[in-house]
């Protein structure tokens, strides 16, 4: 059986590592502790948090104890990586909530029952920190001109670094042996743009502790376009259900690009690399059932089987699309029969018959429902022909929905392009 540096290698986890021949020798000799951080600037995570979580449920499904650190003290200052512009400052109330939200939603993805993994926040010991006891025993660890060095800092110094910024790889590094010195933790994990940071906590491990530590980098994951993951026209793609429905979640993972397939299945699915393989293969209709089984596996992970069914039916229904074949991905619980009608999942814009008898403008109904940004959009969607009322395409920016649209119906069904879609329900039903 493989083990889990094997596994997130072959799936595309990793980018930079400090010594590959010393962490193949760790998980060599045995169980590994590792952790990675989450910045708590937000109630909830969103897709470009992804990779780390599944590396750590990867890790922990290979036997080894994942710590989650959620970064409660270095929230109150901010991670100047990757960033041009100072990060807002949270008040400790909102950091508070947030860092609470972080260690629920964390907890679908990873087992944090008896022991088998490790829910931190660094608040804890970082807010109980002796400033002057700080700069004596740790700061005169680090190198200024080696930190100046560093990428994330370099970035900062063109539009300008302050001193509270300039601690925060202090403060990372501190964590690093915090959790080395009292859980054993011997490995980092993150994002590519804290690698600066990472190094510096392995070298303070050194230092103090005279004993090897290691790290590891992942990619920054990009779309094959070059966009950033999670990023739409509409917002953010988040994890949480409240503010990214199940169905919005799974249209995200099903509108994918087609040269995205397989590596999105790599990195956020746990379907087996022998059936992902055969993503190589596929075209056309096929290739749409492969992308259908990613956005089924996605959500599943994220939102639970039951939001992920609902999502799939409710997408099969409004794009008459065909489900997956039984032969596709035969360890994906993807349903396999066409689905009973049910669009309960799809978003709504609602009228009554009493606004229908005058008709209502189309591209009016399309900005205020939302499918697209403004009027104008609207309209020029309408002239591209990019705007669809049950199939027929809507050739005039003056076409008006009527009552007689609907054909004895109470929906409407409504499509931008091939990708976006919503029901127009008669709200009084005296069709």
């Amino acid at each position: 059986m493989k083990g889990a540096y094997e596994v997130l290698k072959e799936r595309g986890f990793i980018e930079q590592v400090t010594d590959e021949a010393l962490i193949k020798e760790l998980f060599g000799a045995g169980p590994v502790t590792c952790y990675i951080g989450f910045d708590p600037t937000a109630t909830s995570l969103h897709i470009g948090s992804l990779v780390p979580i599944m590396a750590l449920a990867h890790m922990q499904l290979h036997g080894n104890k994942p710590i989650a650190l959620v970064g409660g003290g270095t929230g109150l200052i901010g991670d100047p990586s990757g960033k041009t512009e100072l990060r807002q400052v949270l008040t400790l109330e909102q950091i508070d909530y947030n860092a609470q939200c972080l260690g629920k939603q964390l907890s679908r993805y990873i087992d944090f029952a008896d022991d088998k993994a490790l829910l931190l926040n660094n608040a804890d010991w970082l807010t109980k920190i002796n400033y002057i006891e700080f700069l004596r025993d740790i700061g005169r660890h680090f190198s200024v001109n080696r930190m100046l060095a560093a990428e994330s800092y370099k970035i900062r110094l063109e539009k300008g670094l302050n001193f509270i910024e300039f601690n925060y790889m202090l403060l990372q590094g501190y964590d690093f042996l915090h959790l080395f010195q009292n859980y054993g933790c011997a490995l980092q994990m993150g994002g590519n743009d804290q690698w600066g940071n990472m190094l510096a906590g392995t070298e303070l491990i050194r230092k103090v502790a005279a004993k090897d530590a290691h790290a590891v980098t992942f990619p920054l994951i990009t779309t094959s376009l070059g966009h950033k993951m999670g990023k739409t026209e509409q917002g953010t793609i988040w994890l949480d259900g409240t503010l990214t429905k199940p169905y919005e979640y799974y249209q995200y993972w099903v509108n994918c690009d087609d040269a995205d397939v397989e590596r999105f299945l790599k990195l956020f699915t746990f379907l087996p690399l022998e059936e992902i393989a055969v993503v190589k293969t596929l075209t056309d209709t096929k290739l749409n059932m492969a992308k259908a089984v990613l956005a089924f596996e996605a959500t599943k992970i994220t939102h639970g089987v039951d939001a992920a069914q609902a999502a799939w039916r409710a997408s099969m229904e409004a794009f008459h699309s065909r489900p997956a074949d039984d032969g596709l991905f035969p360890t994906s619980t993807i349903p396999r029969q066409a689905p009973v009608s049910d669009t309960s999942a799809i978003p709504r814009y609602q009228v009554t018959s009493g606004d229908l008898e005058a008709g209502i403008m189309i591209s009016s109904a399309c900005a205020k429902a939302g499918l697209a940004q403004s009027m104008s959009e609207a309209k020029r969607l309408i002239e591209q022909g990019g705007i669809y009322i049950n199939d027929r395409q809507v050739k005039s920016v003056n076409e008006k929905i009527v009552l007689a649209d609907f054909s004895g119906s109470n929906e409407l069904r409504v499509r931008k392009g091939k990708k976006k879609y919503l029901i127009i329900e008669i709200l009084d039903k005296s069709v």
